[in-house]
């Protein structure tokens, strides 16, 4: 008899079959002669009853010394069980130890620092295993909107020789005897690839040298990156709330279950609806003053006024329009206030502040030249990019997404690194 999910066993046309299952001990007690052995493995749980005049005296024998986290092999009846987790159990017949554990260290110890330490092991929670399905449903929902919208999947190198978001937040280190980077984004590259392709996009690991010590900063963190040609502002505000929308609707279909145990209510995500709300920059800025921020005209928005902006909202909001000296070189001037740039920040609702940042893209090389020297850039550093605007250069836009930041909102997770199997901050890169 082959094994079976334990999923698959959770349903009335199993009730009274003969099952085999192979899994993990997830806890375990004992009353009268019977052990209760609840079993996990990557499609669910279910209680295992094994019970002695049941059973031979090895398999009672095995229940019965079967500690936390052993791998573990039953064969038995299913039970439809309203007291069992998930209201089916298995009678075992047959219970054995595959591979024996030592005492499970999380039992005596859950603080957050010691569950980092131990993380390898930490990831095996049911916590951690519904994060890591939403996530996974997450990325294949990205990936089928991009393919609805015929954009095409690349891949961008992750070692690079120049800054894109700014140099003070870059990871150095030697490459055969020259300095170069971490990639901190893959926008420049997906820019060059858009005068083959036209529409194309990367999920790539990015990576920001910021000693910031905040429950939405991740040193390592994933990057989904999109470029258009021909794309103006407009277009790119229609499509990120697109995607937004998309990931939302199909999460609450397809991942239910897990959203539930993390405390996400599906049907809220199901409300989220096209168009987002648009704030420009300096309304943006006037509202918050309403509510009470000293933020100065001028400065850009940090996670107390994106928090502000977004606590009492239901979907994510757009800010436009930022002021040109914060922004990035690569960002379009808006041609109705050279003060200003076509860009926005995609901001989650509920207080979780930006998941997304995107413009459209300066198509002008002596602007971009300019622009460069103005922020103390050498434009010789960029002359592959600054080739893209010589040989045939059209307008486009981009934007970039934090896949943890939109996975934290999604899930309702209140710290970032529990978005990632293996977080990396700012005091930590163990194990």
């Amino acid at each position: 008899m082959e094994f079976q999910p334990i999923a698959s066993l959770l349903h009335e046309s199993q009730h009274e079959k003969k099952v085999r299952v192979r899994g993990w001990v997830h806890r375990k007690r004992s009353s009268g002669g019977v052990a209760f052995i609840v079993i996990r493995d990557a499609s669910g749980i279910i209680q295992v009853a094994v019970k002695k005049d049941r059973v031979s005296d090895e398999s009672m024998r095995a229940a019965e010394e079967a500690l936390m986290e052993a791998h573990v092999e039953t064969e038995g009846i299913v039970q439809k069980d309203r007291r069992a987790p998930g209201g089916f159990e298995m009678r075992a017949l047959d219970f054995r130890i595959r591979h024996s554990a030592k005492p499970f260290p999380i039992s005596r110890d859950k603080s957050t620092e010691f569950l980092l330490d131990i993380r390898h092991l930490w990831i095996r929670s049911q916590q951690q295993t519904h994060v890591m399905k939403v996530k996974a449903q997450m990325l294949e929902s990205i990936r089928l909107l991009f393919k609805k919208k015929g954009y095409f999947e690349t891949t961008p190198p992750i070692i690079v020789s120049g800054a894109c978001e700014g140099g003070s937040t870059l990871f150095t280190f030697d490459y055969f005897g020259k300095k170069a980077f971490l990639s901190q984004s893959a926008q420049l590259y997906l820019e060059a690839l858009i005068y083959s392709l036209e529409k194309v996009y990367a999920i790539t690991p990015s990576f920001r040298a910021e000693k910031s010590r905040t429950v939405r900063h991740l040193a390592e963190y994933w990057h989904v990156e999109g470029e258009e040609a021909y794309m103006d502002l407009d277009g790119l505000l229609k499509f990120e709330e697109e995607l937004v929308t998309f990931v939302c609707h199909d999460l609450a279909k397809k991942s239910s279950e897990e959203l539930r145990a993390l405390g996400r209510d599906p049907a809220e995500l199901l409300k989220v609806k096209t168009p987002f709300k648009r704030l420009r920059y300096n309304d943006a800025v006037e509202l918050l003053r309403e509510k009470g921020s000293h933020i100065k005209e001028g400065h850009d928005l940090g996670a107390e006024e994106e928090r502000l902006l977004t606590e009492k909202e239901a979907q994510p909001i757009f800010v436009t329009h930022f002021p040109k000296k914060i922004k990035a070189f690569y960002m379009s001037e808006d041609p109705e206030d050279s003060k200003t740039v076509l860009c926005n920040d995609c901001l989650a609702p509920e207080g979780y502040g930006e998941i997304i940042g995107g413009s459209q893209r300066e198509d002008d090389v002596k602007k971009l030249e300019a622009r460069l020297r103005t922020e103390g850039q050498n434009p010789n550093n960029y002359e592959w990019y600054l080739d893209l605007r010589r040989y045939g250069s059209v307008p486009h836009s981009g934007f970039g997404l934090g896949a943890e930041r939109l996975l934290r909102w999604i899930a309702k997770l209140e710290h970032i690194r529990d978005t990632v199997p293996f977080p990396r901050v700012i005091n930590r890169s163990y194990p």
